[in-house]
């Protein structure tokens, strides 16, 4: 009996032993690929923006050309269309691979419990329980073109803090994303210190993370990115008039390391 009793165990251990390597390399798989995929996101964005420069020139060329019926304005307005298609599947790309590399994941239920009951109610965030998601309005977040967390928020960052900080959600990382809608920056003092929405999504990204840190949160446990207009989750307005929904703050809750 006892022999047998000794088997068991031994059994046991062994097969903890094996699924922890099997996990380990997993999760060496998951980092490199993950490695890979940023910088292949990398080369989308700045292949996206040239494209996003190159239409613009392109546009300004058409509205030059208005009227005209050349033979170059039929050759400007295929090369619109063209880019337009090109930046509505870069678009497509980034986000589908985006989602792919930190999509979130369900939380465990007691972290995931505290989370659901922090944001609710609030008119300020919301809680995507799937995918382990905290979203936070930016027209609430901050001041207009401003990268600074406004007074009135300040308590719903420190209350997440608070959260985030407690046994349950200490083997999680942070990912803080900023995102703006497509509307440009035209206030010179804006511009001054914000010179694209990019800059701007990554700034406010910046000032969470700076208000999270303030706070008790781990720098090591937390990362920025910054989107700008190229990730809205609704249509924007035509003619640059942007979307309230766009802009907004993303932080994901993902397994620490990944």
């Amino acid at each position: 009996m006892r022999l047998a009793t000794v088997s068991v165990i031994s059994f046991v251990c062994a097969a903890m032993i094996i699924t922890s390597g099997c996990a380990s390399d997993q999760l060496k798989d998951l980092k490199m690929q993950n490695s890979a995929q940023e910088r292949r996101i990398k080369e989308l964005e700045s292949q996206l923006q040239t494209a996003t420069l190159e239409l613009d020139q392109a546009k300004r060329q058409v509205e030059t050309l208005s009227g005209k019926g050349s033979i170059e304005m039929q050759a400007l307005l295929q090369k619109v269309a063209a880019l337009e298609d090109e930046i509505a599947k870069k678009k497509a790309l980034i986000e589908a691979m985006q989602k792919q590399l930190m999509g979130g994941v369900q939380l465990p239920a007691e972290l995931s419990s505290m989370l659901e009951d922090w944001a609710k109610g609030s008119d300020l965030v919301s809680f995507d329980a799937a995918r382990g998601i905290v979203k936070f309005k930016s027209d609430l977040l901050f001041e207009k073109g401003s990268d600074e967390v406004a007074p009135t928020a300040m308590e719903a960052v420190k209350a997440l803090c608070r959260i985030l900080n407690t046994d349950q959600a200490k083997e999680f990382d942070i990912i803080i994303a900023g995102h703006t809608d497509d509307m440009r920056i035209v206030q010179p003092d804006t511009l001054a210190k914000h010179p694209s929405n990019w800059h701007l999504s990554a700034h406010r990204a910046i000032s969470v993370l700076n208000v999270m840190a303030s706070n008790g949160l781990v720098s090591e446990r937390a990362s920025i990115r910054g989107f700008g207009e190229f990730r809205p989750i609704v249509p924007n307005e035509l003619n640059k008039k942007g979307n309230p929904q766009n802009r907004r703050v993303e932080i994901y809750i993902v397994p620490k390391g990944v």
